[in-house]
């Protein structure tokens, strides 16, 4: 169904939250029936920062799927999605912080500056920031459509800070994150082509108008 009626986009809005919620309640539970194993921090840390760009890939997804499919409502979806993979990136970020440095500002620093995927890690997180602050339909008023859409292509630059600090994360079995960077690679490949489609469809008309006067 590429339509679906406004009461069933309501409607699906709180099975999809309560989805999105589910890693954090599976980490929750897991850590009151001490089940996440011998390093605790180490897989908070690690699965925290694999939804969040799970996350950020799936709201980059939307814009295709619905272009490709037709599903128009999809768009609904997308603030949601986007303010999940700036939770679970905080969540991550908030593990990093607090659980493996215990707020120590003079060990982060030189983490920072000695560690080159967490300036990528905290790079990426940064990125997202403004996108969240300025998700509500009062910001896009503010900022006037074309300017929200300008900035929330950060999002872009937020998904390839994220991949990047994946693969300098991992020193060995590099398949995962080379994973999530080939699906980011198609979607800045769909977008381009997008671009092009669009630059061609205006030179077309132009050429058009030309000849007609």
């Amino acid at each position: 169904m590429k339509q679906l009626p406004e009461k069933y986009v309501r409607l699906l809005k709180l099975p999809v939250f309560v989805a999105c919620l589910g890693p954090a309640f599976v980490l929750t539970w897991k850590g009151f029936e001490n089940r996440l194993g011998a390093n605790p921090i180490d897989v908070i840390t690690r699965t925290t920062g694999r939804w969040t760009l799970t996350f950020l890939l799936i709201t980059l997804s939307v814009t295709p799927v619905r272009r490709i499919i037709g599903m128009t409502w999809l768009i609904r979806f997308r603030r949601m999605l986007g303010l999940f993979a700036f939770f679970y990136g905080s969540l991550h970020l908030m593990t990093y912080v607090w659980l493996d440095k215990f707020f120590d500002v003079h060990d982060m620093l030189h983490d920072i500056a000695k560690r080159r995927f967490i300036t990528a890690g905290m790079t990426a997180w940064a990125l997202m920031l403004p996108l969240a602050l300025t998700s509500t339909k009062g910001w896009i008023r503010r900022l006037g459509g074309k300017r929200w859409q300008k900035l929330h292509r950060l999002i872009y630059l937020s998904a390839t800070a994220g991949v990047v600090h994946f693969i300098w994360l991992v020193k060995a079995d590099l398949r995962r994150p080379l994973t999530y960077g080939a699906v980011l690679a198609l979607l800045f490949a769909f977008r381009l082509l997008m671009w092009l489609r669009a630059r061609l469809s205006a030179r077309s008309t132009e050429m058009r108008e030309a000849v007609r006067t």
